[in-house]
């Protein structure tokens, strides 16, 4: 069974990787494009906080048929009002904040508001909390491009170097001493 509480905590830990890697890209390649047809890292930095943003705001409305011709509409009415020049700071400011903020609104919702089904943008049928989990997974996605991104720059990911000194620090306690 998934639950609310879950989903959501995991999604608030992989936005705080997101806003991370956000903060570590280095500020010279914040507009680093791997090939011409690719977004820029500030791009899908952007698109994941407007996505997930404008996603839980439909959902919150109550809307419960995304399939239809004025979608998009409805994406931009739930955009958040971040400037295109936002500095990385901002973003991943408001990366956090849009976050936290929507996951108190969540949490404001009966059980019953999570269970009813709604019609997705391509028309399948699933419950909102299936929704909400779908919402967390196009972030992963387009986490892990901006983790490839730090990658090609030469930065470590945020998830790498936790696992990394997680790994040291068992090491160390496992040690014989002298």
């Amino acid at each position: 069974m998934v639950r609310l509480q879950t989903t959501l905590d995991m999604w608030k830990t992989i936005r705080q990787d997101t806003a991370q890697a956000v903060e570590d890209m280095p500020p010279e390649a914040v507009d680093f494009r791997p090939a011409e047809s690719l977004m820029t890292f500030r791009e899908i930095a952007r698109h994941i906080l407007n996505a997930g943003h404008a996603l839980t705001g439909i959902l919150l409305e109550g809307t419960t048929n995304l399939a239809v011709p004025e979608f998009r509409d409805m994406l931009k009415k739930h955009s958040t009002a971040l400037p295109p020049e936002a500095t990385q700071a901002e973003l991943a400011a408001a990366l956090r904040q849009t976050l936290d903020e929507r996951i108190a609104e969540l949490f404001g919702r009966a059980p019953a508001f999570f269970a009813e089904e709604i019609t997705r943008f391509d028309g399948l049928r699933l419950t909102r909390l299936e929704m909400l989990q779908t919402i967390k997974e196009h972030e992963l996605t387009h986490r892990s491009q901006l983790f490839m991104y730090l990658r090609l720059k030469g930065v470590v990911p945020p998830t790498t170097r936790r696992r990394e000194l997680a790994a040291k620090q068992a090491a160390s306690q496992t040690q014989p001493r002298s």
